[in-house]
């Protein structure tokens, strides 16, 4: 079966202690500052090269569409990561958190973590939309996949889903670029991943609803995983 685009379909695969062929990731917002109103998060990161962790029980998501792309950061380096978009997500249980170095004064170099947990209660789980990732890093423990297809076009997926901010970085300025048509991307239908742990350097999101938001911060190292 072929799916709008000519390319071959494979249904209903199922791939255990799934990394990065594919790469539908958890897109989580991190940050150390949220904006909030009436439960909605809607936010936007520039990428500084400090990366940050993800963990979730679950995620059920629709749409990911997934190529591959080098962004430099403001560090100076340049990091391999998957560029990945999601139109609607479900995530159960989530966990984000990220190190942060300062350097105070007598004391030297201080490591203060943030941890950000929301959809704790199974039943009432993160809601979010039009999510894109820069990750260098998934590991599931089981991830079931529905309509999967390896080798499209990367414009013809943009074309087709749309998903803002899905984009490649310029070589020469490092700005966002669309895909090119002999660009290669990933898409899949529809996916269900359990027991997510994952490193990214940014995230945007179009909106995210995080039911029992829990911020905090600490001094000891503890982060989500």
């Amino acid at each position: 079966m072929k799916d709008a685009m000519g390319a071959q379909v494979l249904g209903g695969t199922k791939w255990k202690r799934f990394a990065l062929v594919m790469v539908p990731t958890v897109g989580i917002a991190g940050a150390l500052t949220v904006s909030m109103a009436q439960g909605v998060l809607a936010t936007s990161f520039a990428v500084s090269g400090q990366p940050f962790k993800v963990t979730a029980s679950e995620l059920d998501g629709t749409n990911f569409i997934q190529s591959g792309d080098i962004i430099p950061t403001a560090d100076g380096k340049a990091h391999a990561v998957a560029v990945a978009g999601i139109s609607k997500a479900t995530i159960s249980q989530m966990c984000q958190s990220v190190d942060v170095p300062l350097s105070l004064p007598l004391m030297g170099t201080v490591h203060l973590t943030i941890v950000l947990k929301a959809g704790q209660d199974k039943g009432n789980p993160v809601t979010a939309s039009n999510l894109v990732l820069d990750t260098n890093q998934v590991n599931t423990s089981e991830a079931d996949f529905t309509g999967v297809n390896i080798g499209a076009s990367a414009a013809d997926v943009d074309a087709k889903y749309k998903i803002p901010g899905w984009q490649k970085h310029d070589s020469q300025t490092g700005k966002p670029t669309n895909y090119a048509g002999g660009d290669f991307a990933q898409v899949v239908d529809n996916a269900v991943l359990k027991d997510v742990k994952q490193t990214a350097y940014s995230t945007t999101a179009g909106t995210m609803t995080l039911p029992g938001l829990s911020i905090s911060a600490n001094l000891n190292g503890i982060e989500c995983y």
